[in-house]
């Protein structure tokens, strides 16, 4: 398993167990997430949005994983698939995730991640034209 793979578990991990210690030392300190509604959160909001959004999985998982190393960075694109709730409402099924990874310190961080919903799965929007 490459230092790369072995990351994404271990940030997988966190996310599904809602680990916000973990995930601080796994993200950047400029950290910024952009989720499939197009919203932005910061490091410090994103390891809390287990507790401040109610943010809860039962299940979290990458496939799909291409990875594209630069250097000290590479991009990661993956299906994620999650189950579970925020704020008491089902999170979507599977999103197409894009991160950027850095090299930090010696070891591989987490600088941001951007999501879109991935058409006719569970929790996204219809396509435009689509029958409800």
């Amino acid at each position: 398993m490459s230092e790369i793979d072995t990351f994404l578990s271990d940030w997988s991990d966190a996310e599904r167990n809602g680990d916000p210690t973990a995930l601080d030392t796994l993200l950047t300190d400029d950290f910024l997430g952009v989720g499939p509604l197009g919203f932005v959160l910061p490091k410090s909001i994103w390891v809390q949005r287990f507790d401040q959004f109610g943010l809860d999985y039962e299940a979290f998982d990458l496939d799909e994983v291409q990875t594209r190393v630069h250097g000290d960075a590479a991009v990661v694109t993956a299906r994620q698939t999650a189950r579970g709730t925020a704020g008491g409402q089902p999170v979507p099924e599977a999103v197409r995730a894009t991160l950027a990874l850095v090299v930090e310190g010696g070891t591989w961080r987490l600088a941001g991640i951007h999501m879109s919903f991935i058409a006719g799965t569970p929790g996204a929007p219809p396509l435009p034209g689509a029958a409800e």
